[in-house]
């Protein structure tokens, strides 16, 4: 009975809460302990609490300090700008950056202020704030004359703007901490101004460390808690305390003896107190042991991801607490919209930049989707594709942070205007722009990158439009990244959404799996610009035999008109004929038949006429088998969501 009761017990619910209140914190502090002793080196500095990164984890650090390394060389991201670390004096609390911008001249800077966490750094003393004036007209009022040249304008003249005064015909201006002792010098020679720029400036950091100095006199080690925005001290012995140093005798300590009582009512209370002893040991151990393995895989994928993100290097976007993000979408008020991936919130940086905040739901196996959109969007820089501003990866809480689109996603200007929620009323010149600008960004991420990005789920929900409707593709949670060379990518499990997938993500007798998966599915999107999917499958009746291609074919040959919505001049005409046939040619069912989105882009801005009927997709017109019936029910899908 005792045996079956242990059992129950065991396997009990209450064991696991037994082990991840009381357990978990152990591990934790054992593990940060020793991580904690390795110091950051990189190039000429060593540097330890309260910065982290390189071979220094996370926990050991404030979350805002981290280092990177690139190539020898110590770089700190804040604000979207980057900073060479000259020196860090732990002893004073004094850090000495520079601008990587400035580091090479003052002619091509990020024209973007210089702004640091005033609740985390203070300016030491004798720095004044000034602004270099950049693109002006020739001035005599101004101090400080040099020359840059710059594309797009023949103004040459910058100057260097004491009182904040500037002309309003100067083009940009950038504001930079500068020593007071040299301004005047550096008014009078350039030289004297760029050397001061690659001294850099002195700051001196704010963080919660007052029990760091015992913590390291205890033998302990000092990390920081951001759940609690705090110091902790981490401990050999398993310890932890956020406001005492480490206890050493614990360590150290044996056993007591004390002398044993007499009587055998004694000696019977204490064996069975020594049995119940033994069993609550038990009980421990294997909740230890069980539950440990959870915890160690809990802690590899996170360890995994933090890898991950560290080797974007100083090209990670800004990483946020979980509280700045609840404070930047004022606790979640305004919400966006939804999907599987869980919802997004408007929200507004300290800057007042608006934002959008995706707040991930828990995500399979090690957080694939988190790890593919941080690591392939700190690659991305380009007009048609969203710009991720920030990121919070803080234990299970998860968030994306992305520039504001004001027109929202594609869909909503795509579907007829039966429903009174969607506005379908874009101009044919709109669409058209639309399309190049999508096919621009697609091809930037199959050419224009570092290393080539095959995004997987084109289609318009992830496609956003700013407030002059110019396309940016977003939500990289299914992206893959290969090397240039590598055409054909190995693929597990199908990617994307039904109606969008190429034939050869089901069945790889189509062919292999490619940035062509891509080209495809931009064409059954574009169809779906141009509403050929829903306006001409009505008008002829789906069989098991003919749906939506069979139907553009056939008005093709016929050169009959499509009837479009809107299109009303010739004008117009023949600019839904051009993506229709660029569609089509973008959906053949041999990879290799369809074009790179380089030509893409060539065959939309060239003219119509040009443009020849591609073959029709030899799966359209051949009996169904299940796969093939996919293939066709998805690409009918899609036409009746918006009846």
């Amino acid at each position: 009975m005792a045996l079956m009761s242990f059992r129950h017990f065991l396997w009990s619910p209450l064991v696991p809460l037994i082990y991840v209140t009381v357990v978990i914190p152990v591990k934790i502090q054992s593990l940060r302990y020793g991580d904690c002793n390795i110091p950051i080196r990189c190039g000429n500095l060593t540097a330890g609490y309260p910065f982290w990164g390189v071979d220094r984890p996370s926990g050991c650090g404030h979350p805002d300090l981290q280092i990177f390394c690139e190539n020898d060389k110590p770089i700190m991201k804040m604000n979207d700008l980057f900073y060479l670390v000259l020196n860090v004096d732990e002893k004073a609390r004094i850090l000495r950056i520079a601008r990587d911008d400035y580091l090479g001249g003052i002619c091509s800077p990020r024209f973007i202020n210089t702004t640091l966490n005033p609740a985390l750094f203070k300016y030491t003393t004798g720095y004044q704030m000034l602004t270099l004036l950049y693109a002006c007209p020739n001035s005599t009022s101004l101090s400080g004359h040099f020359t840059c040249s710059f594309t797009g304008t023949n103004k040459k003249d910058g100057y260097i703007d004491i009182g904040g005064k500037g002309p309003e015909a100067c083009d940009v201006g950038v504001t930079v901490p500068f020593p007071r002792s040299l301004i005047l010098p550096a008014t009078e020679n350039r030289s004297v101004l760029e050397q001061a720029f690659r001294d850099g400036f002195q700051v001196k950091w704010n963080v919660n460390d007052t029990i760091c100095e015992k913590c390291i006199e205890s033998q302990g080690y000092c990390g920081y808690d951001d759940y609690f925005d705090e110091a902790i001290c981490f401990c050999r012995n398993g310890q932890s305390s956020r406001s005492e140093a480490c206890d050493i005798s614990l360590s150290n300590q044996g056993s007591i003896e004390s002398p044993a009582p007499d009587g055998g009512e004694t000696k019977a209370k204490s064996l069975k107190a020594g049995i119940i002893a033994s069993v609550v040991g038990i009980i421990i151990i294997l909740s230890m042991v069980g539950l440990g393995l959870l915890w160690k895989k809990i802690a590899e994928d996170d360890q995994s991801t933090e890898a991950i993100i560290r080797n974007c290097g100083s090209h990670a976007p800004q990483r946020y607490k979980f509280s700045d993000v609840r404070n930047i979408t004022k606790s979640f008020s305004e919400k966006l919209g939804q999907g599987g991936y869980g919802n997004v919130y408007k929200g507004k940086l300290p800057d007042g930049r608006f934002v959008a905040v995706k707040i991930l739901k828990k995500s399979k196996g090690n957080g694939e989707e988190f790890i593919n959109e941080v690591a392939s969007m700190s690659r991305t820089s380009h007009v048609n594709i969203v710009s991720l501003l920030g990121f919070c990866f803080e234990r299970n809480k998860r968030a994306l942070i992305y520039e504001f689109m004001c027109n929202g996603s594609l869909d909503k200007f795509i579907c007829d205007g039966e429903s009174s929620t969607t506005n379908c009323n874009l101009e044919w010149k709109t669409l058209y722009q639309i399309a190049i600008g999508i096919a621009r960004g697609l091809e930037y991420l199959h050419r224009g990158c570092n290393i080539k990005i095959v995004h997987f789920d084109i289609k318009p929900h992830n496609i956003i439009l700013d407030e002059d409707f110019c396309p940016k593709i977003s939500d990289f949670g299914l992206a893959k990244q290969s090397n240039q060379k590598n055409s054909i990518m190995s693929m597990l499990n199908t990617r994307g959404t039904v109606g969008y997938i190429a034939p050869e993500m089901f069945n790889k007798t189509f062919g292999g799996v490619s940035y062509k998966s891509d080209v495809y599915s931009y064409g059954m999107m574009i169809l779906e610009i141009v509403r050929a999917r829903k306006n001409i499958g009505v008008r002829i009746p789906q069989t098991s035999e003919i749906y939506f291609p069979d139907s553009i074919y056939n008005l093709l040959k016929q050169g009959n008109d499509f009837g479009l919505p809107g299109a009303v001049t010739e004008e117009e005409k023949q600019t839904a004929r051009k993506m229709i046939l660029v569609s089509l040619w973008c959906i053949q069912t041999n990879p290799s038949d369809r074009p790179s989105m380089t030509k893409v882009v060539e065959m939309l801005e060239g003219r119509p006429e040009n443009l020849q009927i591609p073959p029709k997709p030899y799966w359209s017109s051949l009996p169904r088998s299940p796969k093939l019936s996919l293939l066709a029910s998805s690409s009918t899908q899609l036409a009746s969501e918006c009846e």
